[in-house]
């Protein structure tokens, strides 16, 4: 009997070795939780034993129940890296759109190339849908949607009117070119460009070319400039007209056109449609001794926004930026817990699946009553201390080593008994 006695204590500290081995291998494992080995004695009885003269019949193993303590936080640069300060674990989902859902408290999360926000096993990150203020609309797991990025916002607006206020040298000298050619130097005095966007949103530069026409003779003698506009190549036309002129009085004021110059119709190479705007010089545009310098430039055209950016709060709301300045609240990151954690199906990559031990799923945001809080930027690494795993493997050990004896010294009485002679 004490063969078997023995042996029980045996296989029951090998599974305590063997638990905290995987404890020691997934030490660097981001949101591992460590398992403890619990035992149970053995007692055969009836009830006609006397208690008193009770032996026992050794050691199981009662459960490898999992310790869902917090792990160390490390900061990292990557706004998608998330953590739990607290009870919680994400939701993920294999497919999206799928049934199948797993929980996990590794946060490491990254961009796929279809834009979708997945974990390092290509599981998708669960949120709520919520509107344009961020407010969620709708709850509960068949509610949850796969969050993924937008990789524009907004709709593109071609250019219509281009402003501009700049101030002209009045010291300046009439160009020694006899025309007017963009790529002469000599052929301009000034240049100035603004960017502005065609009907696909594209930007584009318009470049205005200022050439001294005249000078003043006498003190009150007015003086103009022509203006030569292009978008890219394409050179613009108003009215026909090849150039704008500018009329300044002796006071430096300009005096002609004091309304907006209406360009004619346009078409650039990549453009969708033909394309129009107007361009209006500033009431403050002046000609005066003193260096040229555009002091306000501005056009009402939109470009399509590019994502730029993502940003998680402490609440969970996901939000991206755009180029264009546009943000937009793409949804809340949902959480799970379970009224005893320690009853999750263990699935391996730091996942669980709920049980009916575990209890099912309370679903929830972070900060709520029951789950903790979100951390951006942030990553849970295993819950395993070293020093303890190390000390509680040596106690392992030696109970493995005193079973040993145990059954060494057995086998010496059951050979003792098999040596006497009558």
């Amino acid at each position: 009997m004490s063969f078997y006695t023995s042996l029980s204590g045996l296989q029951a500290s090998q599974s305590e070795m063997s638990t905290i081995s995987h404890n020691l291998a997934n030490v660097a494992t981001n949101g591992f939780k460590k398992s403890r080995t619990e035992f149970a004695d053995v007692i055969a009885s009836s009830v006609s034993l006397n208690p008193a003269q009770q032996v026992g019949s050794g050691t199981v193993v009662k459960a490898n129940r999992q310790q869902f303590g917090q792990g160390n936080l490390i900061q990292s640069a990557n706004s998608l890296d998330l953590a739990v300060s607290g009870d919680g674990f994400f939701v993920v989902k294999p497919e999206v759109g799928g049934a199948k859902v797993n929980f996990t408290r590794n946060g490491g999360f990254f961009v796929d190339s279809s834009r979708y926000v997945v974990d390092s096993q290509g599981g998708h990150l669960q949120v709520y849908p919520v509107d344009g203020s961020g407010a969620v609309v709708a709850t509960g797991i068949d509610s949850a949607t796969s969050l993924q990025l937008p990789a524009t916002s907004g709709v593109a607006v071609p250019t219509k009117n281009v402003t501009m206020s700049l101030n002209l040298n009045a010291n300046a000298s009439i160009p020694t070119a006899k025309s007017f050619d963009r790529f002469d130097p000599s052929s301009y005095n000034q240049s100035a460009q603004t960017t502005v966007y065609d009907t696909a949103g594209n930007a584009m530069t318009l470049t205005n070319y200022f050439v001294r026409e005249t000078t003043p003779q006498t003190a009150t003698d007015s003086s103009t400039w022509k203006v030569y506009s292009f978008v890219g190549d394409k050179q613009l036309t108003s009215k026909g007209a090849d150039s704008v002129t500018l009329t300044f009085n002796s006071s430096g004021a300009i005096t002609d056109p004091v309304t907006q110059i209406p360009y004619d119709e346009f078409t650039t190479a990549g453009a969708t449609a033909p394309q129009q705007f107007g361009f209006q010089f500033g009431v403050d545009t002046t000609q005066l001794s003193q260096p040229f310098n555009v002091t306000d430039r501005g056009q009402d055209g939109k470009p399509v926004g590019q994502i730029q950016g993502v940003s998680i709060d402490e609440t969970g709301l996901v939000k991206a930026s755009f180029s264009n300045g546009d943000t937009q609240a793409l949804g809340q990151v949902m959480l799970a817990n379970f009224s005893n954690p320690e009853g999750l199906r263990q699935l391996g990559s730091s996942y669980w699946q709920s049980t009916g031990v575990s209890g099912e799923a309370k679903l929830g945001a972070a900060g709520a009553n029951g789950f903790g809080n979100l951390m951006s930027g942030t990553i849970e690494r295993s819950n395993v201390d070293i020093t303890e795993e190390l000390v509680n493997l040596i106690a392992a050990q030696r109970d493995f080593q005193a079973n040993a004896k145990a059954l060494d010294t057995a086998s010496q009485i059951s050979q003792t008994i098999f040596n006497i002679r009558t």
